[in-house]
């Protein structure tokens, strides 16, 4: 059983699967193709991703990769806390550079799905956060692009940290909307 909620960009979801809980502990479906497609989700996962981050305030992406690599992603959190962020960066969609945000936790035991076509990143809310994702295509070097995390004219409201973000070289030089390699 599986609580799917749309986050109000096509395509972009909460999922949140059930926990059965008792004195031992918990047990959970974290992924159910089955579940899933009966919800209308027939995506085929090819790939699971797992990052630590250690401070609050790491900052990943705006990550994404052009077709033919291109990626949907379900993303959970197994320690700590994101504020996860899909940018839609297809330039015909109606929502075009629009982008939406969702708390992701260990807590809340939810999870977002970022269709193919967004930009993709999310920030550590916690230390010692661990996030595992499933992604629709290998990662391709060739293919793979980032924006700037804080571009003006995407206007994404990050929470702030004392000692600012976490950034590798990558995401602090990605280039802007206008002048990214985005889909057609």
């Amino acid at each position: 059983m599986v609580d799917v909620r749309n986050l109000g960009l096509e395509g972009v979801m909460e999922i949140t699967p059930t926990r059965f809980a008792d004195a031992r502990g918990f047990f959970s479906e974290t992924y159910n193709a089955v579940a899933l497609a009966e919800a209308g989700i027939d995506l085929v996962f090819v790939q699971d991703n797992h990052s630590l981050s250690t401070a609050a305030g790491v900052l990943r992406g705006l990550h994404y990769q052009l077709p033919p690599f291109a990626q949907a992603k379900l993303v959970r959190v197994v320690r700590g806390a994101i504020l996860d962020v899909a940018v839609d960066i297809r330039k015909r969609s109606p929502s075009f550079g629009k982008w939406i945000s969702l708390e992701v936790s260990a807590e809340k035991w939810n999870q977002i799905l970022v269709p193919t076509g967004f930009a993709h990143g999310f920030v550590t809310l916690t230390e010692n956060t661990e996030v595992i994702y499933k992604v629709t295509n290998p990662y391709s070097p060739t293919r793979d692009r980032g924006i700037r995390f804080d571009d003006p004219a995407i206007g994404i409201e990050w929470p702030t940290f004392p000692n600012g973000f976490v950034l590798s070289g990558k995401d602090r030089d990605a280039p802007g909307l206008a002048e990214a390699e985005i889909f057609e």
